[in-house]
């Protein structure tokens, strides 16, 4: 049986393109943000330990799991480069993609074997499965341009986060009544280990599944990618070459420089929220019972993915009025104040406070930091370069956030303290943006 291929723009592309994101946003939202930093708290707390030696040393849980997070993330914007250099030039995105999707799907059922007495396999699963999200993820982003035309890339964009937010909530739902009520499942006690603890390996199994069995409508239809013609030589290096293009425009273009040097200083302490939340909320407050830990964490992701909607429109109503650096301007001012308030949260109520505060900054700021960058991008046709760049400060800029957090953390015994000192790095973002052009986007 031949395929037929679909053609750009076509309905069924933009659909294929856009399911990968339900296909792989489980990993973000369930692994990420919710089971997974329960799993790994639930661990230490029943070991009755604090600190691992690991790695020639003893490391407290939350710091380790920073600097695990921070060396995925470094290997990822080292290799991000390389792979768009040669997929571009063999003109096979789609094996690449398949490639860590697999390898994504695969450490996520390998979690189901993380403990303590394993560890290193453990974290080398957790490593591979950010590696294989985020490096999909790329791949399936550059793929944009090539299946759909300008006037559709805003709506099959906003498709996609919509496809990925209900897949990835549905699933979440389900896993969390399997946490909740095992016994209605079938789940026993496992090896002396609770059931609870058992469902949550079931989780992981769960999202390794799943994204690897929806992500096949995706492969099936996306193209293969176009063949780039040239020289083979030093094509490993052909990303880090338009890197080193961009850094040089940059020399010329005052604005975008001193505006993507204060997102970069921002953006590293937003990126570290996001993955570190969760476990601030396992370790610093004071749940009645591990099941209230299990229920709470959850549900304080719900409301932070809920009412990142209504940040969004705030806003974006917000930038219509006072233009997108006067509302970057104050979002920073406003994330200042949680970081500060972070550090006095004991009680699960306040915590689900700090949550809806912080799902109200959390998607606004990123949304519109990347669109205010596209305002200050020269009249170029290879925008693909800039945004390249982009993403790769992005990355650095979580290398550098999550390592200096679990360094603070591991040197003053608190993630409280490490919160505060989170709040820097948004008060040097915010006086950085008051020396760029407020009426440029």
């Amino acid at each position: 049986m031949v395929q037929v291929l679909a053609v750009k723009g076509s309905r069924k592309l933009l659909n294929a393109w856009a399911f990968y994101d339900w296909a792989n946003s489980v990993y973000s939202l369930v692994i990420s943000s919710t089971i997974f930093p329960l799993f790994y708290g639930a661990l230490f707390r029943v070991a009755g330990i604090e600190q691992v030696y690991i790695f020639g040393g003893y490391i407290a849980r939350a710091p380790l799991i920073s600097y695990i997070t921070s060396a995925a993330f470094l290997f990822i914007a080292i290799i991000t480069p390389f792979i768009a250099g040669i997929s571009d030039y063999l003109g096979n995105k789609k094996g690449f993609m398949k490639f860590f999707c697999y390898l994504g799907g695969a450490s996520c059922i390998g979690l189901y074997w993380f403990s303590l007495d394993n560890i290193y396999l453990g974290l080398l699963c957790y490593f591979l499965g950010l590696t294989g999200f985020w490096v999909s993820f790329a791949i399936n982003n550059s793929y944009l341009p090539d299946i759909a035309f300008p006037e559709q890339q805003d709506r099959v964009s906003a498709k996609g986060f919509s496809l990925g937010y209900i897949g990835s909530v549905i699933l979440l739902l389900f896993n969390l009544g399997m946490v909740m009520n095992p016994s209605v499942f079938g789940i026993t006690e496992s090896g002396g280990e609770a059931a609870e603890l058992v469902a949550m390996r079931y989780s992981f199994i769960s999202v390794g599944v799943w994204w690897i069995l929806f992500s096949q409508y995706s492969f099936y239809h996306l193209p293969k990618g176009n063949k780039r013609e040239g020289p083979r030589r030093h094509v490993l290096l052909n990303g880090f070459r338009e890197l080193r293009s961009v850094w040089r425009q940059l020399q010329d273009l005052g604005e975008l420089k001193r505006y993507l040097l204060a997102f970069f200083i921002y953006s590293m302490a937003v990126q570290t929220v996001m993955l570190i939340a969760a476990y601030f909320g396992e370790e610093e407050v004071a749940w009645g019972s591990d099941s209230e830990r299990t229920t709470g964490l959850i549900v304080s992701i719900l409301v932070i993915q809920l009412v990142a909607i209504i940040g969004a429109s705030l806003t974006a109503w917000a930038s219509r009025i006072l233009g997108n650096i006067r509302t970057l301007v104050i979002i920073n001012g406003l994330w200042v104040i949680i970081c500060i308030y972070a550090y006095f949260v004991v009680s699960p109520i306040e915590f689900y406070l700090a949550a809806g505060f912080v799902g109200l900054v959390m998607g606004s700021i990123q949304a519109l930091s990347r669109s205010t960058y596209s305002k200050f991008l020269p009249e170029t046709k290879d925008t693909a370069s800039f945004f390249s760049f982009y993403d790769v400060a992005e990355k650095i800029g979580i290398v550098i956030g999550t390592l200096l957090y679990g360094m603070v953390a591991q040197l003053t015994g608190s993630m409280r303290n490490a919160s505060v000192f989170l709040a820097l790095f948004f008060i040097s973002g915010l006086i950085l943006l008051l020396r760029v052009h407020k009426k440029a986007p």
